[in-house]
C-alpha cells in the first residue's frame, strides 16, 4: 500500500496553470478569497498495477455473417461460423463461447469430432484447423495449410479418424485428424472419371461414405458427375452423369439409394441398382405449363433425406420456388409423406441442418428438429408436431432486431430491479412456441460465487429501448419499451416543412440516462427530443406533458484567442441570473409555419399506458426561423432534486419535471457572463427575420412565471454587419445548418455516466484541409500561413447557406452499421494534435485554446447529415459552415461547492464544453415536499470556470479520503399504486453529502474531470488544482469513467488509439496502459461503456456485443464462471443387428481405414502440398491467455480434474469390460453344461 501526499500550502487564485508540471495548481473564476490554511490531504491509495489486466469475457448476440453451421448429436453442442473468421459454440443458457481464428479468414465448413470434444474447421484461406472443447477456452491444436489447392468440401464420418477433404480441382485428400498430417492415399479427378470424358468434373461439392458400406465413398461434382469409389480397390464403382450442376446429395439410411438436389428447382432420386437414370425426377415447387413443361425454379441449394420409424420419411430443402414469384421470401420446405409445408423465413437461408436422434448413418434417423441458420436470425423448427412451431430461443439473438445506435451497462445495481422488470416484460411475450425442451442443451454451467446484478441497456434506431440481465456473464431479454408510441404517426404534408423531418428513422436513440434506484429514465432522440419516463407496477390512463425550448444561438462563435489565454483572470458576477425576458408571440406570417415547430407531435390525448416506464414528459427543441434544431450531445438528471439538464452546440438547458417547467434556456456563451474568456464576433443580421426575445416557449400553455426565469441568447441587439449578403433580401443567411464544434461531438455525443455514446459520420471525406495554415488537400486552394479562410464575399456567403428545404437527418444510421476503415498509424502519429487529426479527417472548423491557430475546413451537408445516423450517400456538397460552436459536451448534478466562498455543498450542474471549459451553477431547490411541489427552483449561472486541454468528457467527485461521492437520489415509489391512508407516498431522498464522512478532513472535496487529452483533479471549494495527467498526446479519449475496482475507485480511459487506460485517484498515477483495440471502424467507439467491478462493453459487430474485463480479479476467476462445452457422455451403442446376422459373418463390411490410409500401405503425401502448422491448444493456449500465480494454480487444477475424469472414465470401462467378460464365462458355462449329454441329432 502507497501513500501520497500533498502539502497544499500558499495558494493563490491567481496562480497560472502550468500544463507541463504536476502538479499544477490553477486558477478559476470567482471573487479571490483567502488561500487555504496548511494542511496536509492524506490519501491512501490502494490500487496497484497489478490489480489489472485486460481480458475478453464472453461475446453476446447473433454471429454477424453467419457462412457455416454444425451439430454434435451426442454433446448435443451447435456451432456457427462466420465470414470473418469467429466460430460461435452454444450450448444450454449459459453454455456460450466465442472462438477467433487469427488469420480472419471466413469460415467454410464446420465438423465435430462427435462426442470427442473437437471441431474442425475449414477457412476460405485453404487452412484446416482443429479446435480442443475439453477446456473452458478452446484453442487451436492442429492446422493444416494447403498450398496448391482451394478447399471446396470436407467430411468426417463418425467414429473416424480419416478426414475427406474435396478440392476445387476435383481432388480427394485425406487427413488424418491425431497428426493432421496428409496421408499418401488420393483421389485424382482424372482417375475418377472416365478416359473418354473431356470436361473437368468441377469442383468437389459433395463428399460421403456410403451407410451401407464404410469402404465406399460418394463422390459429387459440381458439373453434374457422380461417383462411388471402392476405397479398397482403388476404383470406381460407378459413374452418373446429369445435365443439371449438383448442390447436395442426401442418402436413405439404408445405403440402397440417395437424393440429389440441382439447380432447375428438382430433386432426382437414383438407386445403386440402377445409375443409368434416376427413377424418380420431381419439381417440389414447379408447376406444369400449357406446353408440359415445368415453369422455371430457382436451385435447391441443400436436401436432407431422413426416415422415421412411425411415419414417412421426411424431406427437407431449402430454395426451389419459380422465377415467376417475384418478392417471395427465402423458404424451407417440409415434405412428409404427401403433405408439403413451406415455411417462409425474414431473411436468407446461410444453412439449416435436421437433427437425428442416432448419430449412426445406417439406422433409422428419426428426426425432430431442423436448425436453419439465416443471415440475421436463428430459428429451430420441431418436427415432431404436425404444424411444426418453432421453438424459443434461449440466446440473445436479437439484440440488432432493430440496429443498435446507443449501449450503456450498469453493474452492482439494486437487486430488486432484474425480477420486477423480467416481471413486466415476461407479460409481453410471443406465444405460439413449442413446449418441448430446446434442443440445443449440451454443456455444464454453473452461477459463480462473485456474481453481483447487471444490466444492459440498447437503444434501437426505431426508438425501442431493451433491457437485459446481464448477471454472470449471461444475456437474458427483461423488458421492452418503445419511445415511439409517445408521439403520433406522421401524416404525408402535414405541418408543412417539419413533414420532412419524419422519414424512416425519426425516433432512433441517441443516449440514454437512468437512475437505477429511483428507477426514472431518460432518452434523447434523433430527432431533438428528451423523453423522461417513470416506473409504475400498475397501469395508468394520463396524458403526456409537453415542453417546447427554443435553444439557438445567434452569437457568431468565431473564437479568437484573449490576451490573456493562459492566465485569464475572470470576476465572480455571483449576483448574476438570468434576466426576465417575456417570450414574444408566434408570428402569424407564412414564415411561422417553418418558426417554433418541434420535429415531431406528441400525443396530446389521453392514453393508456401499460405497467412498466411510462412517460411523463417530453421536451423538444424547435425549428427556428427555418433551421432545424441541432442534435442534443449531452444529458443528465438527478431524481433527488427532481431535475434534468440536456445542451446542444447552441447551448443548455434545465428542466423541472417535478413542475414541469423549465428553468434555464442559455447559449453556452452566456453561461460564462463575464468571465468569458474568448472573444467572439457577433453575427450579422438576418434578413426579413421575425426577431423573437425568448428562446422558450411551453406548450399546454404553461404558466409564463418558469419562461420568464430563462434568459434569451438571442435578445442582444445585432452588430454591424460583417459579412454581407450579396443575393438580396429575398433569402436571409443561416449560420446554423450543422453543429460545428469540438470534433469529439463527431465522435462523442456526451451523457452522464454509461450514456454517452459516439457518433461519427460514416463516409469520412474531407473536402477542403488546412491544418496549421498550410493546405493538405491536393484539391484546395493555397491561402496565407497560420490564417483561417472564412466564409466571406460572394462564394462564402454561397458556401455558407444551408439549402431550405433540406432536412437535417434521413435514415438512423446505427452504430452497427458504422463500418469506418481508419489506418492505425493515422490514429497516433503525423499529427501536431487531435483536432488537426480529426480536422484532415472530417473537414470540421473549430479551434482550441490550447492551440496558438484558427483552422477552417469544409464540411458537406451530406457528412453533417451523417452525423446524425444518416445513411445517405448522396455527394453533392451544398453548403459549406466555417463558424465554430462551444458545445455543451458533458453535464453532471452533484452536492457540490458553486463559488469559493461556499462554506456548505449545495445542488450544483457540472457543465463541460467541448473548448475544454467546466462550468459551475448552483441550484437553489426548496427543501420541504410541498414548497418543492408550489416553489420555484432558481437557477443562477455564476461564472465559475475551470479549464482543460481539450473537450470535457467527464466529471467524478470524492471526498477527501478518496472514496467515491454517490449522487444523491430519491427512494422509488409506485405513484400510480393505489392510495394507502396509513402509508402516504411521500417523496423519500438518499443524499450523499461530501461533508458527512469527512470531519478529520475538513470541508470540501474534489472533482476529477476528464477531457479527450488530460485529466485533473480539483480541490472544492478553493478550485485549486491538486494534480495533472495529459492522458494522450498523439491519440484522444473517447470514453472516461470514474468507476469502482477491488473497493477502490480509478479513472478508466478508452483511446482512439485502441489504448486503455486507468488511473488511479486522487493521484492520476498511470496503472493499466495496453493497446486492446484498433479503431477500426466507429462502431466499436460509439458503443463503448466502462461500469463497476472492472467491466466494460462495445458492439464488436451490427448483432453482437463484446464484454471484456479489465480486473486481474476477474481475470482470475473467469475459469470459473465459464460454461463447460464437454460433458463426458457414453457413446450411444449402436442397433443390434440379429444374432444369426452377427454370428455367422454380418460384420464383413468392416472397413478398417488405418490399414488403408496409413503411412506403412499409402505412404507419405507431398510435402509442398500442404504444411502442417502446430497449435497452441491445450495446456500451451491456456498459459499464453493467463498469467500470474492464480492462473498457474487454475491451470493446474484444471489439467488434474480432466486427468481425474479421463481415469476415472478410464476405470468405468475397465469394470464394465470385466463384468461383460464374468457374464460371457458364466453362459458359455452353463451353455456348456446343457449341451455336454447331447448327441449331434439332438441339437
Amino acid at each position: 500500500m502507497k501513500k501520497f501526499r500533498k502539502v497544499l500550502d500558499g495558494l493563490t487564485t491567481s496562480s497560472p496553470i502550468n500544463p507541463g508540471g504536476s502538479p499544477v495548481y490553477g486558477s478559476a473564476a470567482g471573487t479571490p478569497s483567502a488561500a487555504p490554511t496548511p494542511r496536509e490531504l492524506d490519501i491512501q491509495e490502494t490500487l496497484m498495477s497489478e490489480h489489472f489486466q485486460i481480458c475478453k469475457t464472453v461475446r453476446h448476440g447473433f454471429p454477424c455473417q453467419p457462412t457455416a453451421l454444425a451439430f454434435d448429436p451426442v454433446q448435443k453442442i451447435l456451432a456457427i461460423g462466420s465470414r470473418s473468421g469467429g466460430v460461435r459454440l452454444l450450448g444450454r443458457p449459459g453454455v456460450d463461447c466465442h472462438c477467433q481464428h487469427e488469420s480472419g479468414a471466413a469460415v467454410l465448413q464446420l465438423q465435430f469430432l462427435i462426442n470427442e470434444g473437437a471441431l474442425v474447421t475449414a477457412c476460405a484461406d485453404d487452412t484446416l484447423h482443429l479446435w480442443n472443447l475439453r477446456q473452458r477456452r478452446p484453442a487451436i491444436l492442429h492446422s493444416l495449410k494447403f498450398n496448391r489447392e482451394r478447399i471446396t468440401f470436407c467430411h468426417l464420418p463418425f467414429q473416424s479418424k480419416w478426414l475427406y477433404v474435396g478440392t476445387e480441382r476435383g481432388n480427394t485428400h485425406i487427413v488424418n485428424i491425431e497428426s493432421f498430417v496428409l496421408s499418401g492415399y488420393v483421389i485424382m479427378w482424372n482417375k475418377a472419371i472416365e478416359l473418354s470424358t473431356k470436361t473437368h468434373p468441377g469442383p468437389v461439392v459433395h463428399l460421403s461414405d456410403s451407410p451401407k458400406d464404410e469402404g465406399k465413398l460418394l463422390i459429387g461434382f459440381e458439373s453434374g458427375t457422380i461417383v462411388m469409389w471402392d476405397l479398397r480397390s482403388k476404383r470406381t464403382e460407378f459413374r452418373i452423369y446429369y445435365d443439371e450442376a449438383i448442390h447436395s446429395v442426401s442418402w436413405h439410411h439404408e445405403g440402397r439409394q440417395f437424393m440429389c438436389s440441382h439447380s432447375d428447382g428438382s430433386l432426382s432420386m437414383w438407386h445403386l441398382r440402377n445409375t443409368a437414370k434416376p427413377f424418380q425426377v420431381t419439381f417440389p415447387h414447379g408447376k406444369s405449363q400449357r406446353d408440359g413443361r415445368k415453369e422455371s425454379c430457382k436451385p435447391i441449394l441443400k436436401v436432407e433425406y431422413k426416415t422415421s420409424r412411425n411415419s414417412e420419411a421426411f424431406v427437407v430443402f431449402s430454395g426451389g420456388l419459380s422465377y415467376d414469384k417475384a418478392g417471395r421470401r427465402p423458404t424451407l420446405t417440409i415434405m412428409h409423406g404427401k403433405a408439403i409445408t413451406v415455411l417462409e423465413m425474414d431473411y436468407p437461408i446461410v444453412d439449416f441442418m435436421v437433427l437425428c436422434e442416432t448419430p449412426y448413418l445406417n439406422e433409422v434417423q428419426e428426426p425432430y428438429a431442423v436448425v436453419v441458420l439465416l443471415e440475421k436470425d436463428f430459428v429451430v423448427v420441431d418436427l415432431t408436431q404436425s404444424n411444426f412451431p418453432i421453438f424459443e430461443n434461449p440466446y440473445p439473438m436479437d439484440i440488432h432486431e432493430s440496429p443498435v445506435t446507443c449501449t450503456a451497462y450498469f453493474a452492482d445495481c439494486p437487486p430488486d430491479i432484474i425480477p420486477v422488470l423480467y416481471s413486466i416484460g415476461a407479460k409481453h411475450k410471443k406465444t405460439g412456441y413449442s413446449h418441448k425442451e430446446w434442443p440445443v442443451s449440451g454443456g455444464t454451467w454453473t452461477v459463480g460465487s462473485q456474481t453481483y446484478p447487471e444490466i444492459i441497456i440498447t437503444g434501437h434506431a426505431d426508438g425501442s429501448i431493451k433491457f437485459w440481465d446481464a448477471t454472470a456473464i449471461t444475456l437474458q431479454m427483461l423488458y421492452k419499451l418503445k419511445t415511439s408510441k409517445v408521439f403520433e404517426k406522421p401524416k404525408s404534408g402535414e405541418m408543412g416543412r417539419s413533414a420532412e423531418l419524419v422519414e424512416e428513422d425519426p425516433f432512433a436513440v441517441q443516449m440514454i440516462s437512468w437512475c437505477p434506484q429511483s428507477r426514472i429514465f431518460c432518452v434523447v432522440g434523433i430527432s431533438a427530443h428528451v423523453i423522461l419516463y417513470r416506473f409504475s407496477k400498475h397501469d395508468a390512463n394520463t396524458t403526456i406533458t409537453s415542453l417546447e425550448v427554443r435553444l439557438q444561438c445567434d452569437t457568431e462563435d468565431v473564437i479568437s484567442p484573449s490576451d490573456t489565454e493562459n492566465t485569464p483572470c475572470f470576476s465572480d458576477p455571483s449576483g448574476h441570473s438570468p434576466q426576465p425576458q417575456p417570450p414574444s408571440p408566434r408570428s402569424n406570417t407564412p414564415d411561422s409555419v417553418r418558426d417554433s415547430i418541434p420535429c415531431l407531435k406528441v400525443k396530446d390525448r389521453m392514453i393508456r399506458m401499460p405497467p412498466g416506464y411510462q412517460a411523463e414528459l417530453v421536451v423538444q427543441l424547435l425549428w427556428v426561423d427555418g433551421e432545424p434544431p441541432q442534435q442534443i450531445t449531452s444529458l443528465d438528471l438527478n431524481s433527488a432534486y427532481g431535475l434534468l439538464a440536456f445542451g446542444n452546440c447552441n447551448g443548455l438547458a434545465v428542466v423541472d419535471y417535478l413542475q414541469k417547467s423549465i428553468l434555464l434556456c442559455m447559449s453556452t456563451v452566456e453561461l460564462y457572463g463575464s468571465a468569458d474568456p474568448f472573444q467572439r464576433l457577433t453575427r450579422s443580421p438576418r434578413k426579413n427575420r421575425q426577431s423573437t426575445s425568448g428562446l422558450t416557449e411551453l406548450s399546454d400553455n404553461q404558466v409564463s412565471l418558469d419562461l420568464e426565469r430563462s434568459k434569451s441568447p438571442t435578445s442582444a441587439p445585432y452588430s454591424p454587419s460583417l459579412h454581407n449578403d450579396p443575393r438580396g433580401t429575398g433569402e436571409p443567411v443561416s449560420n446554423l445548418r450543422s453543429c460545428h464544434y469540438s470534433p469529439v461531438f463527431y465522435l462523442l455525443d456526451n451523457v452522464k455516466g454509461p450514456g454517452r455514446k459516439l457518433s461519427l459520420p460514416t463516409d469520412l471525406k474531407t473536402d477542403l484541409d488546412h491544418v496549421n495554415g498550410h493546405c493538405t488537400s491536393p484539391t484546395s486552394q493555397p491561402c496565407p500561413s497560420g490564417k483561417a479562410r472564412v466564409p466571406g464575399g460572394p462564394e462564402g456567403a454561397r458556401l455558407a447557406r444551408r439549402g431550405p428545404g433540406r432536412p437535417p437527418f434521413r435514415k438512423a444510421q446505427s452504430a452497427a452499421c458504422m463500418e469506418v476503415s481508419l489506418p492505425v498509424s493515422s490514429l497516433t502519429e503525423g499529427y501536431t494534435s487531435r483536432r488537426a487529426m480529426l480536422q484532415q479527417l472530417h473537414g470540421v472548423s473549430m479551434y482550441s485554446h490550447d492551440e496558438h491557430h484558427i483552422t477552417s475546413y469544409s464540411w458537406s451537408e451530406r457528412e453533417s447529415r451523417e452525423n446524425s445516423f444518416s445513411r445517405s450517400r448522396s455527394s453533392s456538397v451544398s453548403s459549406i459552415d466555417r463558424e465554430t460552436k462551444e458545445a455543451v459536451t458533458t453535464l453532471q448534478f452533484a452536492e457540490s461547492y458553486g463559488r469559493k466562498s461556499d462554506t456548505l455543498p449545495t445542488p450544483c450542474l457540472w457543465v463541460g464544453t467541448s473548448l475544454g471549459m467546466v462550468l459551475i451553477i448552483p441550484v437553489s431547490i426548496p427543501m420541504d415536499e410541498e414548497e418543492r411541489q408550489e416553489e420555484p427552483v432558481t437557477v443562477a449561472p455564476t461564472g465559475t470556470v475551470l479549464m482543460l486541454k481539450g473537450s470535457v468528457l467527464r466529471f467524478g467527485f470524492l471526498d477527501c479520503g478518496g472514496a467515491l461521492i454517490q449522487n444523491p437520489y430519491e427512494v422509488w415509489r409506485d405513484l400510480h399504486a393505489p392510495e394507502d391512508p396509513d402509508r402516504p407516498r411521500k417523496r423519500k431522498l438518499v443524499n450523499f453529502s461530501p461533508s458527512s464522512s469527512q470531519e478529520a478532513c475538513g470541508d470540501g472535496h474534489l472533482a476529477v474531470v476528464c477531457s479527450e487529452r488530460q485529466a485533473k483533479v480539483f480541490l472544492m471549494p478553493s478550485q485549486a488544482c491538486l494534480y495533472v495527467h495529459n492522458i494522450t498526446d498523439s491519440s484522444f479519449v473517447l470514453r472516461a469513467d470514474v468507476v469502482s475496482v477491488c473497493n477502490s475507485v480509478c479513472l478508466a480511459c478508452f483511446c482512439a488509439n485502441g489504448h486503455i487506460m486507468t488511473l488511479s485517484l486522487p493521484s492520476l498515477r498511470p496503472l493499466l496502459d495496453i493497446s486492446y483495440l484498433p479503431l477500426t471502424d466507429m462502431r466499436i467507439a460509439r458503443t463503448f461503456c466502462f461500469t463497476n467491478g472492472g467491466q466494460a462493453l462495445y458492439l464488436c459487430s451490427p448483432t453482437e456485443i463484446q464484454r471484456i474485463t479489465y480486473s486481474q480479479e476477474m481475470c482470475d476467476n473467469l475459469q470459473e464462471m465459464l460454461g463447460e462445452l464437454f460433458t463426458p457422455i457414453e457413446t450411444p451403442e449402436a442397433q443390434n443387428r440379429g444374432f444369426l446376422k452377427g454370428f455367422f459373418g454380418g460384420n464383413a463390411q468392416t472397413f478398417d481405414r488405418e490399414e488403408l490410409f496409413g503411412e506403412a500401405s499409402a505412404g507419405k503425401a507431398s510435402r509442398s502440398l500442404a504444411q502442417h502448422i502446430p497449435g497452441q491448444g491445450g495446456m500451451e493456449g491456456m498459459k499464453a491467455a493467463a498469467g500470474g500465480v492464480v492462473g498457474e494454480l487454475a491451470r493446474a487444477r484444471i489439467a488434474l480434474d480432466e486427468r481425474g475424469q479421463r481415469l476415472g472414465e478410464l476405470e468405468d470401462r475397465t469394470a464394465h469390460m470385466m463384468t461383460s467378460a464374468e457374464t460371457f464365462s458364466k453362459h458359455a458355462h452353463e451353455l456348456m453344461l446343457k449341451c455336454k449329454d447331447k448327441k449331434w441329432y439332438q441339437f
